[in-house]
């Protein structure tokens, strides 16, 4: 994190093409370990009924940064030529500098597992680290990395997994281009930027209440199923019409649809695939690194010539997130298997995978 603070400082004050190339690539690199090891702390921390509800709150935080980064953007560029800088540069010192302290305080706070947390007492470590243990199916005793890179890829209930949130993420590539489409509504510069806050603030509050239903159920095919259902609708609904109104609140379904299931199928990779820690850190890793291939596609799903509605985008956003249920669906099925060969070991009171 203080990596990608630097980074995105230098950011600010690159003089040429060719720097700020290098700068976004080093971003990229810095940035890419944080959010499989924010995943993996919360993994060795929560239980399977806990562990979406927290994931939820840390992309709730990502959600309020992309819902207020247009207001923010307009008070920065307010700074346009102070100091010599233009305002988008401000943007990028401004945020690196604040991550830098951010990241200097975690460094501090933050533990490397339950056992070496100094804010908890000696039983409270204990605590944290049986309860896991005990909710973990079939647990197995930690080993090294590459005993557990080759038991998760060879694990298939992974590549389902990663199949489901490749589909999922495909289905989000909307975001990237949010302004874009609400700017099709045919308001001003400032009010697009502020219209583009309320889908994100109402998608950070589907995300944790959706995420607290599902661990109080201990249920995640048909918290998933729905979300996709709400999301094809946002999606076809917002091609279909070009009232303005109906348009936005098309835009708030799609968002809210598909952010509210995302730290449901990270949750669940976590108690998937967490019989050894090793095992749950690269299944997480994977998961992440390889479903974001979709952002290399999707872009080009956004053409410019079919705006206002985005008519091929938002109908391939709407497949992307059915087929992702279809993965869910096939994940039940593949873990109510496993979950009979269990039963069938002899033991009366096996701990059984959850779907």
């Amino acid at each position: 994190m203080a990596l990608w603070s630097i980074v995105s400082t230098a950011t600010g004050v690159t003089k040429d093409f060719k720097g700020l190339l290098l700068t976004r690539f080093f971003l990229g690199i810095t940035e890419a370990p944080f959010y499989p090891g924010a995943l993996y702390l919360l993994g060795i921390f929560y239980t399977r009924k806990e562990i979406a509800t927290r994931i939820s709150i840390l992309f709730t935080a990502n959600i309020c940064g992309t819902a207020f980064a247009g207001l923010i953007a307009i008070g920065v560029f307010q700074m346009d030529q102070v100091a010599g800088l233009s305002g988008w540069r401000w943007l990028f010192i401004l945020q690196g500098i604040i991550s830098f302290i951010v990241s200097v305080s975690s460094a501090f706070l933050l533990p490397d597992q339950p056992l070496d947390t100094r804010w908890l007492s000696e039983e409270e470590r204990k605590l944290a680290q049986s309860r896991v243990a005990a909710d973990t199916v079939q647990l197995q005793a930690n080993t090294s990395t590459w005993v557990g890179l080759s038991e998760a890829i060879r694990d298939p209930r992974l590549w389902v997994l990663v199949t489901m949130q490749h589909l999922h993420l495909s289905a989000s590539g909307y975001k990237n281009f949010f302004p874009t489409i609400v700017e099709t509504l045919g308001f001003g510069r400032n009010v697009t930027l502020a219209l583009t806050c309320p889908p994100y603030i109402i998608s950070g509050i589907a995300t944790i209440a959706w995420a607290a239903s599902s661990g109080h159920f201990n249920e995640r095919v048909w918290h998933i199923t729905i979300a996709k259902a709400v999301a094809v609708f946002g999606f076809v609904l917002a091609c279909s019409t070009l009232n303005v109104g109906a348009r936005y609140f098309a835009m708030c379904a799609f968002a809210s649809g598909v952010y509210a299931c995302n730290s449901i199928i990270l949750g669940w990779v976590s108690s998937t695939c967490g019989q050894t820690r090793e095992k749950k850190a690269v299944s997480l890793a994977l998961v992440n690194t390889i479903a974001t291939i979709g952002s290399i596609y999707t872009p080009y799903l956004w053409q410019e010539l079919d705006a206002p509605r985005y008519t091929t985008a938002m109908l391939s956003s709407a497949a992307f997130s059915v087929a992702a249920a279809v993965m869910a669906w096939i994940l039940r099925w593949m873990l109510m298997k496993k979950n009979q060969r269990l039963l069938r070991t002899g033991n009366h009171t096996p701990l059984l995978f959850s779907y």
